[in-house]
């Protein structure tokens, strides 16, 4: 799983012109799914994803993390984190996770993030046309890759 994580004083996705998720302080979370995720890639991703400290303490040190925060989530999937662009210039979704395989997957890491946060998160539409509208705090913005977990 690939993960792009930016921390977020505002964001919202809109689907036909409707707003169906909308976040104050928080994370906005691009997720990229692929067929060799497993369980394991999902729980230690939503553990790690509530646990970093990249929210600001009292002295402007990022130290917090979402669940002390108390913050907001909001999962968008986001197929093209596993783009490749090896060759040529259009880029290749081959790695990427069909529906039948994604959706199941999405929806797990969706209900784990809701365990280890110990609340409701905001989703998009899986496969939809998605408006995602954001201002990002800091800016902090972080990649994690399950497969290469540095």
């Amino acid at each position: 799983m690939r993960a792009v994580i930016q921390r977020v004083s505002k964001a919202s996705v809109t689907v036909d012109g409707d707003i169906i998720s909308k976040i104050d302080n928080g994370l906005l979370l691009l997720i990229g799914i692929e067929d060799q995720d497993t369980t394991e890639d999902i729980i230690w991703l939503s553990k790690k994803i509530v646990n970093l400290r990249i929210f600001n303490d009292e002295s402007g040190v990022m130290n917090y993390s979402l669940l002390q925060t108390n913050g907001d989530a909001i999962v968008v999937s986001q197929f093209t984190l596993h783009a490749s662009t090896k060759k040529g210039n259009r880029p290749s979704y081959l790695k990427a996770s069909k529906p039948d395989v994604a959706i199941p997957r999405y929806e797990r890491f969706v209900n784990q993030l809701e365990q280890d946060l110990g609340k409701k998160v905001s989703t998009g539409i899986f496969g939809a046309d998605m408006k995602v509208d954001l201002l990002n705090d800091g800016p902090v913005t972080i990649i994690i890759d399950t497969k290469n977990k540095e």
